[in-house]
């Protein structure tokens, strides 16, 4: 082989090693993804971390934003850079979960009060909610709607007894949180069976529009993955907190990071970290 086609080959091998040395690696420029404006698991994360101050949320200007938890989960699993958060029910394989202040994001960390970035999901009605939707509530608070609950990784909110059936029919419009949607289609679809001439429309509009919708009128229960607001409340929202759930701080699984500070989530999201090779 000549001289200059070696060459050739061995800067191509450099290459390339490098190219792999760098995928995974602590050692690369981090990619922040985070949720749109309004979104409870936003609201909530950025308040738990430390990130919004005096009501300004100071996420860097340049996270990518995401629209839903899936999506989230997409865009972490395609890039080795990436950090960013969702519901610990959303949890799956295509990403790694990091402990925070060296606490694992499990349920049993959460009810003990060791693992801190944790908040509730909320269903919101109007005062003036009908029979059915109110009768949808109570299936969702019993014993066999919080099971679900359990059951989809979340912590129960309440230990009323078991639910009989209503037979009643008619239709259920719930909006709101992507977060804490998986749930309720769940929900709903188990009340379904046992009410067979009901209806339920679910949509994922965010947790602000599913507030708005349920002040206005335009769906019968509202979904939150965050408090509800006390200016909603004065508009006549009546809260209720169903399960409460874990935010996971998510990598990719090829990242080399598997704990996170508080204090380092906060400086990675409003841009005082910028490159993996940063954490200690």
């Amino acid at each position: 082989m000549k001289t200059g086609k070696l060459m050739s080959v061995f800067a191509a091998m450099i290459i390339a090693a490098s190219t792999l040395t760098g995928c995974g690696s602590s050692n690369s420029e981090i990619t922040v993804i985070s949720r749109e404006d309004g979104s409870g698991t936003r609201g909530a994360f950025t308040e738990l971390m430390g990130i919004t101050v005096d009501d300004v949320d100071n996420t860097v200007a340049s996270a990518e934003i995401s629209n839903s938890t899936s999506v989230v989960i997409q865009s972490v699993a395609g890039n080795s850079s990436a950090i960013g958060y969702i519901s610990l029910g959303s949890l799956n394989d295509e990403v790694k979960a990091v402990s925070v202040d060296g606490t694992e994001a499990t349920v049993d960390n959460i009810n003990s009060g060791e693992y801190k970035v944790a908040r509730p999901f909320n269903i919101a009605t109007r005062e003036d909610i009908s029979d059915l939707a109110a009768d949808f509530v109570s299936f969702i608070m019993s014993a066999d709607g919080q099971a679900i609950v359990e059951e989809k990784g979340y912590i129960k909110a309440s230990d009323a007894g078991a639910y009989t059936s209503s037979d009643m029919s008619g239709t259920i419009v719930v909006a709101g949180s992507t977060s804490v949607a998986p749930v309720m289609e769940v929900l709903a679809d188990e009340y379904k069976k046992l009410n067979s001439g009901v209806t339920i429309e679910i949509q994922q509009t965010g947790s602000s529009a599913g507030m708005t919708s349920t002040i206005e009128g335009a769906c019968d229960i509202g979904m939150a993955s965050r408090e509800v607001k006390d200016t909603e409340i004065q508009q006549g929202l009546v809260p209720t907190v169903i399960a409460m759930d874990g935010i996971a701080v998510i990598v990719n699984n090829d990242s080399e990071i598997d704990n996170l500070t508080s204090e380092q989530i906060k400086q990675i999201y409003t841009g005082e970290i910028t490159d993996w090779s940063e954490i200690q």
